[in-house]
């Protein structure tokens, strides 16, 4: 069983959802947001958890890896969701991990690397180059395995929000491919790169 982390939009969930993938559960760490108008729309069980109201980062972090055991969950994915998780939910949740970055890792990952500002790193840099990369969680921010990338040239003329839709259109093809790919192999690890 699937579940999914979720902070905002909800635009690869809702690639997920619509390929087909079940789910078993979303939790957000914001109430209000696209993603849970989302999980409703496809009859997906939601729930919020946010640091405030729960006793703190470690009680949240908890509670969540709790809620994913009790739902059944046994793969985990952050999608777009913009907490680190610590320890709490490595211990509460013992099933795998698994978050979808816009950038090549280990390229424009790590603190503050989130939504456009991996954009402007990418574009400051002058990379030829950016993408989507799926890897597991771990206690290093950013710094788990990677499982697969997809690349998406920079263009001459590029702005964040024009290099931003370029690599969320491979972000949603890449997390469902590997999902699948995962799922259907009854979660081994696929082999790093594309896997298309």
């Amino acid at each position: 069983m699937l579940g999914i982390l979720v902070s905002g939009r909800g635009s690869n969930l809702e690639a997920v959802l619509g390929a087909g993938i079940g789910v078993a559960l979303v939790i957000s760490n914001r109430p209000a947001v696209r993603a849970l108008e989302v999980a409703s729309e496809h009859g997906v069980p939601w729930m919020v958890m946010r640091r405030a109201g729960s006793g703190g980062a470690v009680a949240r972090d908890t509670a969540i890896g709790e809620a994913l055991t009790d739902a059944g969950v046994e793969l985990a994915v952050l999608a777009g969701y913009d907490q680190m998780l610590g320890p709490a939910y490595f211990e509460a949740f013992r099933g795998r991990t698994l978050n979808i970055h816009p950038s090549l890792l280990p390229a424009h990952g790590g603190p503050g690397m989130m939504g456009l500002a991996v954009h402007r790193a990418v574009l400051a840099a002058g990379d030829a180059e950016s993408g989507a990369t799926i890897h597991e969680v771990t206690a290093e921010l950013d710094g788990g395995p990677i499982l697969a990338q997809s690349r998406v040239p920079v263009l001459a003329g590029d702005d964040v929000d024009t290099l931003a839709a370029r690599v969320l259109i491979e972000e949603h093809r890449l997390l469902v491919a590997t999902l699948q790919r995962l799922l259907a192999s009854g979660g081994e690890r696929a082999p790093a790169g594309d896997p298309c």
